[in-house]
């Protein structure tokens, strides 16, 4: 069956669509569907997207296209909306750069089912749902009423209250009455009076997290600035602006327009002029201030609410709880999820990245209360229409009072949202999952009464395809993906575990078996462990389950419940029921599984310490061998022998504990004599984000030692404040750091920092060959790049291929020469399988090429997101190609060991 999955769209929410869009293409099993990507742009084009960019990390990565954005003074990046008034030639020239525009009459040339991923506004309203019954499409989910509903936070409100569901008492503010200036104060307090504090402040028909805020206190400024926010309008106040600098000026401009926590572009003035480039913006802010009397600019959204809905706080535990229908269309509430959060709000960073907020699974409460939330969730998903499945959010109070609200039609779909950690929970892996969606789906389509005959087809054939492949599983290969660790990167090893799980699971020639390590340098503990406790929400999450089941704990009695409630669902669709997690010794691993995929990062992992054990036992496994691992995982090393090479690497020195404590001030003082401010301070031997920072001064010099050299376990919080640490951002306890210097452009006519992937191969005289991708040119928000920016889907930007030169062929024959320096430090270091290098590049005038090596990453991280992915798409490999490769280069390696 041919799967459009379409994604992207023009709301607030496209880079979440955009990720979950991804996230179904890779997932949707290869025996059953071809995956098509259609890609929604934000004027509502639909493009047959050219599936190398389906890689990218944002939308802004590739769309749209870098050689037709307008010169940007400041780097702003822009959506398509930026660049004004586009005629419809203008569009197509865009699209074509993308792919092929795609007319709603030609999608049944294309696809015979919709996969829906988009959010918000257009496609969670009933609008794309309309289109595609008009053109006799089937699609994923709800039908037109029932999506038309679930967008409305208003209209929910009347719904429940007739459903006779509990709902907080609520206002509604209307855009015109809040222009009104002069009855702002008075319409605050009057709200205050009606509903108390604290006040929730909602953007009615966006998705779930977008433009909420909580007014806490009795304070109108607060309160004010959470109605602009709702509305998407944004007061900017000259002594404010002008306070801030040009720097924090540019910064300031980039939030503002961030689709997501700003208000997003083109914005409209007080005089009714649109604004499209938030470089034109910025002009206009900077010239009123300095040329007019104006005191305060005010900026409106084009696509701004109509109204706020502002509701009573619940003051209550918060949960999640997913929907489905068995195959009768009965409705099966999933086990709710508790959100704990480090912050008041469910905001959209806490919500789409790992680690910033904890998902309890179920929710820990008595089992009679926990069934329950399940059933006013199943009730209302009747009473409200909804097909398939949707997602349920709400609160439970101390008294045990229910508030369900916001009933979402669809669920972010990225590998971490609930939308696979519930269906975990009954033992679906997100390929099955995505299985049952779409023929649930097309089930629920038919009872419309429309296009029966094809649409009963389209089911005998899919049900037919579902019990071939369950008889033909056992014919693959069985690969043990290792995740998790015991490093501070442990929660990104996870994810890239998760990924590369993911990817085998939905394979023709894979059978992976997710294994989690963790335990000490001393001893490693591996245990296999079941889909359901693989998609926790982070690595401790993990472990914490399974010493749960090590002291003897017993899977909840809800789950139980749940999981027989589900049988006929799981059974269907996996033929297996779920199993408890299992300790290990290297040795039972050699019996489960065929190779092993190494997803962990830093030590172990990347040290040449398991690599150590596997090889003891003929397992293949993927990445460098010992000797190459114990060099890259530490920095020193590593630029010890490049510069031996005659490599470029940064001037560098370790700064060890044993003379920080002999005597702290000619510690600093050395430090200083030798490298002038700011510099570089890292880990030598951890990943490659963890605790890199720019030190700008002896504070934050004194602050770094401080943290990385501590006895106790815990941060010094005023430590931590001087180095702008970030919210759970944790910090390594080391012997010792490796001081850089700061790599500078030093008269360079262009300099980029860069990140370069390469693959290896065996030739036919057993020599390993090089692949040298195209690299990256890595962006940073802020002074070094962070680990959500290298790896977080809609966090960072790459550009791919890095931009060495303007002219094609000037930046090619440069991007040669940066290859072939990538290929000769992985000859020196002995890579093998695959790697990333980090660099900066100097390009001079003369168009020679100067790379400095910054460290080199053995196993770099293989989430959804990473840059990685978007270089081996140039080479015209998938992420599953390129996952293969690896593989089979460890398999075969292996293979001629064990004949030599």
């Amino acid at each position: 069956m041919r799967v459009g999955i379409i994604f992207g769209g023009p709301s607030r929410e496209r880079e979440i669509s955009f990720a979950g869009g991804r996230t179904v293409y890779d997932n949707l099993d290869k025996a059953l569907f071809e995956a098509v990507p259609v890609f929604a742009d934000s004027l509502g084009n639909f493009i047959l997207l050219d599936w190398q960019y389906i890689y990218k990390g944002t939308i802004r990565d590739f769309y749209p296209p870098v050689e037709v954005l307008p010169e940007s003074e400041h780097g702003l990046q822009i959506y398509l909306e930026s660049m004004g008034e586009l005629s419809l030639e203008e569009q197509d020239r865009i699209i074509a750069k993308a792919g092929k525009r795609l007319l709603p009459h030609e999608f049944r040339n294309h696809f015979d089912f919709a996969f829906l991923a988009l959010h918000g506004p257009y496609g969670e309203d009933g609008s794309i749902q309309g289109l595609l019954e008009w053109y006799h499409i089937p699609y994923s989910g709800s039908g037109i009423l029932p999506s038309a509903i679930g967008i409305d936070k208003a209209a929910q409100k009347e719904m429940l209250r007739q459903h006779g569901f509990p709902t907080p008492d609520y206002r509604k503010v209307q855009y015109a009455d809040w222009k009104n200036q002069e009855n702002r104060r008075q319409l605050f307090e009057s709200l205050v009076a009606d509903l108390g504090l604290p006040l929730v402040l909602k953007a009615p028909h966006q998705g779930s997290s977008i433009g909420v805020s909580i007014v806490k206190e009795h304070n109108y400024a607060q309160f004010e600035q959470g109605m602009d926010r709702s509305f998407f309008t944004k007061n900017i106040y000259k002594v404010t602006w002008k306070a801030l600098g040009e720097e924090k000026q540019v910064a300031s401009m980039k939030q503002l327009v961030d689709i997501r926590e700003g208000i997003g572009m083109p914005v409209t003035l007080e005089d009714g002029t649109i604004l499209y480039h938030p470089e034109e913006l910025l002009k206009h802010i900077n010239y009123t201030f300095e040329n007019t009397s104006a005191e305060i600019i005010t900026l409106t959204s084009v696509e701004h609410e109509q109204q706020v809905l502002v509701e009573a706080f619940i003051n209550g535990r918060e949960f999640s709880c997913i929907v489905v229908q068995d195959e009768a269309g009965n409705p099966i509430a999933l086990p709710p999820t508790e959100i704990v959060k480090g912050n008041e709000v469910f905001d959209y960073r806490s919500k789409y990245l790992p680690g910033l907020a904890r998902k309890i699974t179920p929710i820990n409460l008595p089992s009679e209360q926990i069934q329950q939330i399940r059933r006013n969730c199943s009730k209302l998903f009747v009473d409200l229409g909804f097909n398939v499945y949707a997602r349920l959010d709400g609160f439970i109070t101390e008294a045990g009072d229910i508030f369900l609200n916001d009933p979402n039609t669809t669920s972010g779909m990225l590998p971490s949202s609930f939308f696979f950690h519930q269906a975990a929970e009954i033992g679906l892996n997100p390929s099955q999952f995505l299985t049952y969606i779409i023929r649930t789906s097309v089930s629920e389509r038919l009872k419309s009464g429309k296009d029966t005959v094809t649409l009963t087809r389209l089911l005998q054939q899919l049900d037919k395809a579902i019990k071939e492949e369950q008889a033909h599983r056992h014919d693959k290969i069985r690969v043990g993906v290792i995740m998790g660790g015991y490093s501070s990167e442990r929660h990104i090893s996870v994810e890239s575990g998760r990924n590369i799980y993911e990817k085998l699971s939905s394979s023709t020639e894979y059978e992976p078996l997710p294994i989690f390590l963790t335990g000490s340098n001393e001893a490693h503990r591996l245990y296999s462990i079941p889909i359901n406790i693989m998609l926790k929400d982070n690595a401790d999450d993990i472990r914490e389950k399974i010493q749960h089941f090590e002291q003897g704990g017993k899977p909840h009695p809800v789950l139980q419940e749940i999981i027989r409630e589900a049988e006929g669902i799981t059974r269907k669709y996996t033929g297996r029921s779920l199993e408890e997690p299992q300790r290990l010794t290297y040795s039972q691993l050699k019996n489960l599984v065929d190779a092993v995929f190494i997803a962990l990062h830093g030590r172990p992992g990347e040290d040449g310490a398991l690599q150590q054990e596997l090889e003891k036992l003929y397992i293949p496994y993927n990445g460098s061998g010992i000797r190459s691992s114990q060099i890259t995982i530490n920095k020193y090393d590593t630029n010890e022998l490049l510069a031996k090479h005659g490599v470029p690497v940064a001037k560098h020195f370790m700064a060890m504990k044993e003379e920080w404590l002999a005597d702290k001030e000619a510690f600093f003082q050395g430090i200083e004599a030798a490298f002038p401010y700011p510099f570089i301070a890292k880990p030598a031997d951890d990943g490659c984000s963890s605790a890199v920072k720019k030190i700008k001064n002896r504070a934050e010099l004194e602050a770094f030692a401080t943290l990385i050299f501590r006895e106790m376990e815990e941060l010094d919080t005023d430590c931590a404040r001087t180095l702008s640490l970030g919210f759970k951002e944790e910090f390594p306890n080391k012997a010792g750091f490796l001081v850089e210097t700061l790599i500078s452009r030093n008269g360079a006519k262009h300099f980029l920092e860069i990140t370069g992937g390469l693959l290896t191969r065996y030739n036919p005289d057993g020599t390993v060959e090089y692949e040298v991708f195209e690299a990256s040119e890595a962006l940073a928000e802020g002074e070094v790049l962070s680990l959500e920016e290298k790896f977080l889907a809609g966090e960072g930007q790459n550009i791919t291929p890095a931009r060495y030169a303007a002219d094609p062929v000037r930046r090619q024959k440069i991007s040669d020469k940066v290859k072939e320096d990538l290929r000769r430090v992985a000859q020196i270091l002995q890579i093998e399988g695959y790697a990333r290098i980090d660099a900066f590049v100097r390009v001079l005038e003369n168009d020679e090429v100067e790379t400095i090596i910054i460290e080199v990453n053995s196993l770099p991280g293989m989430t959804p997101a990473t840059c990685i992915f978007h270089q081996t798409a140039i080479n015209g490999y998938k992420p599953y190609d390129f996952i293969d490769r690896i593989l089979r280069f460890g398999i075969e390696r292996t293979k001629m060991k064990a004949e030599a």
